[in-house]
């Protein structure tokens, strides 16, 4: 098996290759500055808020050094007391002051306690609330989608999925890139940074529950590894798996692959067709790109096309799908329809406005 070379994206492969952690998409929060700048303006006036009332009964506090108390000798107290349990040398000997320091400035000082722990608390929450976060998300994924490698394959692919109506909550991204993971979660999408080819990784992205698989890694060798691995954990997902080279292809199917596409004969197919017609190569351009123009998609055959000719149907129907064989339009064997056939059809992409049309009724 020829191995191409490494691109861009393999190339940074020395920030990650032994783990395999679960990243989902990140909730807005503020910034850590901003955070630590409440939490001192809190505290700040906790502070002040213990002087004023020090302050205003200063008569009822005794000062073991001069036996009065001034303003300074106020903020000492505030201080002392929030911080510590006090050092003794300002005391509080008035029924007032003493009442004042059980039922306001206790608390103050509790409070005090807990805006300066207030960061770890947040963090030790912050975990927990993730842990669940994870847990739960784990729980419901099933019947998703795995997209190993999320380069411009591993894109295209997925805008394609979105279009038919895939919801992101039920992608999962699995890449050896944290930068790639980063970035698909922030466009909402749940990510596994490691190496794909381990069965440890995949399992992460409960791949064994999967629907559907696409590979779309950057190197063939690594393409086989991975589809060998996941047809391994899944024996029912449909994989279907890219490859730059034609000769790869056999070996991609051999590792339970149900489809392969070559990236670059497909590319240098559309670029001939565009050489000898700039049309055709426009529409074919068109039919894979879903949701615009023209779309080609599958689709069952329904009760009243059933037993008809093909050339009957609403749509405009390309093959048909019996089985296992794939049947031509234009095949004898093709009409009449059957109703547990599938028809490949092109139609044309309706707005969502018109989603609902005479058949979605």
């Amino acid at each position: 098996m020829k191995l191409p070379g490494q691109d861009a994206m393999a190339r940074q492969a020395d920030e990650r290759l032994l783990d395999h952690r679960v990243k989902m998409p990140k909730r807005i929060i503020e910034k850590p500055l901003r955070q630590v700048g409440k939490r001192l303006l809190m505290a700040f006036g906790v502070l002040a808020l213990t002087v004023f009332i020090v302050w205003i009964d200063r008569a009822g506090y005794h000062d073991n050094s001069d036996e009065t108390v001034d303003l300074l000798d106020c903020m000492y107290y505030a201080t002392v007391t929030l911080s510590t349990t006090g050092y003794g040398d300002i005391v509080p000997y008035s029924d007032s002051a003493r009442l004042a320091n059980i039922l306001l400035i206790t608390p103050l000082r509790v409070l005090f306690l807990i805006i300066l722990v207030g960061t770890t608390l947040e963090v030790l929450t912050e975990r927990t609330r993730e842990e669940w976060r994870l847990n739960r998300w784990r729980a419901q994924l099933r019947e998703h989608t795995v997209v190993v490698g999320f380069g411009t394959k591993g894109r295209s692919a997925l805008q394609t999925l979105l279009a038919t109506g895939l919801r992101k909550e039920r992608v999962v991204i699995v890449d050896p890139s944290s930068k790639v993971i980063d970035i698909a979660n922030a466009e909402g999408f749940a990510g596994i940074v490691g190496d794909a080819t381990r069965s440890d990784v995949l399992l992460s992205a409960e791949v064994q529950k999967a629907r559907q698989i696409v590979v779309a890694t950057q190197r063939d060798d690594t393409a086989v590894l991975v589809t060998l691995t996941a047809r391994q954990l899944n024996r029912g997902a449909k994989i279907v798996a890219a490859v730059r080279e034609e000769e790869n292809a056999p070996l991609l199917k051999q590792s339970g692959a149900d489809a392969v596409i070559t990236s670059a004969s497909a590319a240098g197919r559309l670029l001939g067709l565009s050489v000898l017609s700039p049309s055709a190569g426009a529409v074919m351009e068109d039919l894979i790109q879903q949701g615009s123009g023209l779309d080609l998609l599958e689709r069952p055959v329904t009760r009243s096309e059933a037993g008809r000719n093909v050339r009957e149907t609403d749509d405009l129907v390309v093959s048909v799908l019996r089985g296992h064989r794939l049947l031509p339009y234009d095949d004898p064997h093709a009409s009449p329809l059957q109703l547990t056939d599938r028809l490949i059809v092109i139609v044309r992409a309706a707005p969502p406005a018109e989603v609902l049309g005479p058949r979605g009724e």
